[in-house]
């Protein structure tokens, strides 16, 4: 079955008309597939939903990373000296 990009906008602007905004969605992706070179069976065939499954360990606050790693070059600052106040005078 080998649709035109003209059929597929027919398509989707009657599936708009129905309410039917999802397929509406997956037609439009076809169409913008096709021309951006794809065959009508290979926009058939894509999955341009979108979506995809969550990863253990990638959620939450928008980070996929497990713990905290300092930044490459960085080195922590040296400890007190706890024999002296702060590298201030002792106080009289």
């Amino acid at each position: 079955m080998t649709d035109t990009i003209d059929s597929l906008r027919e398509q989707m602007e009657e599936a708009a008309r129905a309410l039917d905004f999802e397929e509406a969605r997956r037609l439009r992706d076809r169409i913008n597939l096709m021309r951006g070179g794809a065959t009508a069976g290979e926009a058939e065939q894509a999955d341009a939903s979108g979506l995809a499954r969550q990863r253990p360990g990638a959620m939450g606050l928008g980070t996929n990373k497990r713990g905290i790693e300092p930044s490459a070059g960085w080195n922590p600052p040296p400890k007190p000296d706890l024999m002296t106040r702060g590298g201030r005078p002792p106080r009289r």
